[in-house]
C-alpha cells in the first residue's frame, strides 16, 4: 500500500512518540488550539540517559542530510528524526552527515516520554493571549 500524506499525517497525530510531546504545551486564551512550547525540557533532561542508551553506529550515505530516513528505518516512523539531530547535536538538517551517529533505543526514548504523560489536560496549560 501506497504511503500518503494524509495516511502518515493521521499516523503521526496518533503516535505519543512524536517529538511534540517531549515539551509542554501552550493553550491559547480562547481556548481553541493548543501548541507544543519550543523548549524541549524533557529531552534536554534526559539527554545523557538517551545517549547513554544508544548505539553508535557508522554513518551511512544514503542518510546524509536525510534523517527522517534513518528514523524511518531505525525506529518505523520520521517522528523521531528531530530527535536524531538533537542527540547528534546537528543544529540543521544540511548538517546532517556525520562520520558515526548516536541512535538512542526506543526503549530509551519510551521511558523519557513516560515523563510527560499522562497529559496535562487543557485547563491546566499555561494560557497565551490569542
Amino acid at each position: 500500500m501506497t504511503e500518503t500524506i494524509d495516511r502518515e499525517s493521521r499516523q503521526r497525530a496518533n503516535i505519543a512518540i512524536d517529538i511534540n510531546f517531549s515539551g509542554d504545551r501552550y493553550k491559547t486564551d480562547n481556548g481553541y488550539f493548543t501548541f507544543p512550547a519550543p523548549a524541549l525540557e524533557t529531552i534536554d533532561q534526559y539527554l545523557y540517559f538517551l545517549i547513554t542508551n544508544s548505539e553508535e553506529l557508522e554513518f551511512e550515505r544514503q542518510y546524509a542530510m536525510r534523517p527522517d530516513y534513518l528514523s524511518y528505518d531505525t525506529y518505523g516512523t520520521v517522528a523521531l528524526a528531530q530527535l536524531l539531530m538533537y542527540v547528534n547535536a546537528v543544529p540543521s538538517i544540511e548538517m546532517f552527515d556525520l562520520d558515526t551517529v548516536i541512535v538512542p533505543s526506543m526503549s530509551a526514548i519510551t521511558e523519557m516520554l513516560k515523563d510527560k504523560f499522562p497529559k496535562r489536560p487543557v485547563s491546566e496549560l499555561e494560557g497565551v493571549e490569542w
